[in-house]
């Protein structure tokens, strides 16, 4: 029985999207599979994944170029956000999904599908983020899922796309899944799945070991506009360009190597290691920049505006309401962040040596000690007075 005619499938080249096409046809009675494979800077050859999509069985196959669009309508709003989740990954993935479900959206309007496929199975997050963002975009079109159905070991996935032509991929000495754009790598599965092992350089695409980094730090400048980084070193970039470029700086000196045990949407603790050099760097910048900018009261706020708001991206609501109330009052409180970072490079570690800033709250006068102390410590004692009054009565009661 066929669930729908014309499908938009997500598409990245690997075993479950390609068996996915005849899967949709032969199983589910699918008449026509179209598939869409994003460019999201990730330095694969699309045009041969393009290829392969038809060769498997695709009546058209897409390649659209949203990496712009993931930098400046994703990333910067996340790096305006701090968003860090569990305050340690950037989010590189979980910030490309709503804009993928975005151009599968679009493509199914454009090409009249009924439905849209992607390849996710049952156990991750991506099924999440792909199926509330493709609902929230269009609540009526239908959202299939083969993989998390089709209950086919690996093996069995070969074997049935090997049976329509598709060809077994080649083995592999990395037994490891990746996830890569250009915000980061997302790093998985084979002996990292061992706790106790520490991940071997072989996993690593983006950062330096640290043996190998140099023996000297490197100083950049990165300068901010309204919260958004708009160039390095006094260069003022696209922000492609300035997210490449800082990706190969920071990475050079082993910087954005993340292993963490993380708590998945579903409920499953997981070992990922992930790299995100240029992410790590300007939200650390960006965060030291908002000391300088900000009020005390506000930026102790947005911290815990900021943990919801890497909540929200990570469990699949970047198009929630509540992310969206979220989104209004950060964007508020960029209107002043706007300065220079100096960062210190070293050895995987990234120091905040200098800041600069026409919005700058701190006053010279009034934080010095030298002889140009303008601060009235005379007004201390009455405001201590005050302050711990309430303390004060508590005490007293207490031992009366």
């Amino acid at each position: 029985m066929s669930r729908a005619t014309k499908v938009v499938l997500a598409y990245s080249g690997g075993v479950d999207t390609s068996v996915c096409i005849p899967y949709l046809k032969h199983e589910w009675g699918v008449k026509e599979v179209i598939t869409l494979a994003a460019d999201l800077g990730q330095g694969d050859e699309l045009e041969a994944v393009r290829r392969k999509a038809l060769d498997s069985g695709a009546e058209v196959s897409l390649v659209v170029d949203v990496v712009e669009t993931l930098i400046k309508e994703y990333a910067f709003p996340a790096i305006q956000a701090n968003a860090l989740y569990e305050n340690r990954y950037p989010l590189a993935t979980a910030l490309a999904r709503p804009l993928i479900a975005k151009i599968l959206v679009d493509a199914a309007e454009k090409h009249g599908a009924d439905a849209i496929a992607h390849g996710c199975t049952g156990k991750g997050n991506d099924q999440v983020r792909f199926d509330v963002a493709i609902a929230a975009l269009n609540p009526k079109i239908k959202i299939l899922a083969p993989a998390r159905e089709w209950g086919m070991s690996r093996e069995e996935t070969i074997a049935y796309g090997e049976k329509y032509g598709i060809p077994a991929p080649v083995k592999k000495s990395s037994p490891y899944s990746i996830d890569k754009n250009l915000l980061g790598m997302a790093i998985e599965a084979g002996e990292l799945e061992t706790l106790w092992v520490e991940p071997p350089e072989e996993v690593y695409g983006m950062t330096k070991a640290i043996a190998d980094t140099p023996n000297e730090p490197e100083y950049i400048e990165i300068g901010f506009e309204k919260g958004i980084p708009v160039g390095i070193n006094g260069n003022r970039m696209s922000g492609v360009e300035l997210i490449s470029n800082l990706n190969q700086i920071a990475g050079n000196h082993g910087i954005g190597r993340i292993d963490m045990i993380e708590n998945r949407l579903v409920g499953i603790k997981s070992r990922e290691v992930y790299e995100s050099p240029a992410m790590w760097v300007l939200i650390q910048a960006h965060r030291d920049l908002e000391s300088l900018t900000l009020t005390a009261d506000v930026t102790s706020y947005k911290r815990g505006i900021e943990e919801t708001y890497s909540q929200l991206v990570y469990n699949g609501l970047w198009l929630s309401p509540l992310k969206g109330a979220l989104d209004a009052f950060i964007q508020q409180t960029q209107e002043r962040v706007t300065g220079v970072v100096r960062v210190k490079l070293f050895k995987g570690n990234t120091m905040i040596v200098g800041r600069q800033s026409d919005n700058s709250l701190y006053s010279l006068d009034l934080a010095t000690y030298g002889t140009d102390d303008e601060f009235d410590h005379k007004a201390a004692e009455g405001f201590i007075y005050v302050w711990g009054l309430p303390t004060r009565v508590w005490s007293e009661k207490l031992r009366s």
